[in-house]
């Protein structure tokens, strides 16, 4: 273990063998390190939060903080991250609330750039990327895959689908639906993110599908149950199918509340 002299840990602190800390930094009580993790100078951790493996975090990142929400009044929630995730600097990751599953998730493989800010009650997959800046709401989903531009932002209980990207200053207050690329403010359907599934393996024939699949859901002139219904014929036969049709059947409270960019 390799700790500055001049950072502070706190008694209640778990942390593994290996882990590196730097100058100034501040390590509260109920906090959990994993192994090969390295946490750079003025960096803030609050509890209860545990960390997993290998995670990097840059200086000034505050990690596991108070929820931003007038209504939080103490309460013992929790932050939860994965393996291999990076926060540069200045990024903010807030532990969640009484009003949800009282903890904030982030999974594995992210990057959170300069200044990205993750607000209470999120739930974050993996290999995602959040450009300078990028902010989430309070209660927001995110798949994986999702890349989000510079200053881009979505607000609370919507929903990013995997695979989605969303442009630099883009307002997101509706769900975005897997493969999606959204532009504007507010948020619109702009195209396929067809980039993105190429370099992530997708072949030209199941990316083709997925543009059908758009043209379906955007510029058939079907209403939005219409098109739900044939996209999910389809993905019986086309697997590439399954997280649209999948995120389009979810009826939960949530999707009643904000529905998806038209």
């Amino acid at each position: 273990m390799s700790i500055h002299s001049t950072a502070i840990i706190a008694a209640g602190a778990e942390i593994a063998p290996d882990v590196e800390i730097g100058p100034y930094s501040v390590i509260g009580a109920g906090v959990r390190i994993g192994a090969g993790c390295w946490i750079g100078p003025h960096v803030i951790i609050e509890g209860p939060t545990t960390i997993g493996s290998e995670n990097r975090i840059f200086q000034f990142a505050s990690i596991g903080g108070a929820p931003q929400d007038s209504k939080y009044k103490g309460e013992l929630t929790r932050l939860e991250i994965g393996d291999r995730n990076v926060f540069r600097e200045n990024s903010t990751i807030n532990r969640g609330t009484t009003k949800d599953q009282l903890v904030t998730r982030i999974a594995n493989d992210n990057l959170f750039m300069t200044g990205a800010h993750v607000g209470h009650d999120c739930d974050i997959g993996s290999n995602c990327v959040f450009a300078n800046y990028a902010t989430l709401g309070g209660h927001v989903r995110i798949g994986d895959w999702v890349h989000m531009g510079g200053f881009a932002g979505v607000h609370q209980f919507c929903t990013v689908g995997d695979h989605a990207f969303i442009a630099n200053n883009t307002a997101v207050t509706r769900d975005v639906p897997p493969f999606v690329m959204a532009v504007g403010r507010p948020a619109e359907p702009h195209s396929v993110n067809a980039e993105g599934l190429k370099r992530r393996g997708f072949t030209p024939e199941q990316v083709r599908s997925i543009r059908d699949a758009y043209r379906t859901l955007y510029r058939s002139g079907l209403k939005l149950h219409e098109a739900t219904a044939e996209l999910t014929r389809r993905a019986a036969d086309l697997p590439e199918l399954a997280p649209l049709a999948n995120f389009l059947n979810d009826s939960t409270p949530r999707r009643d509340r904000v529905g998806i960019v038209r």
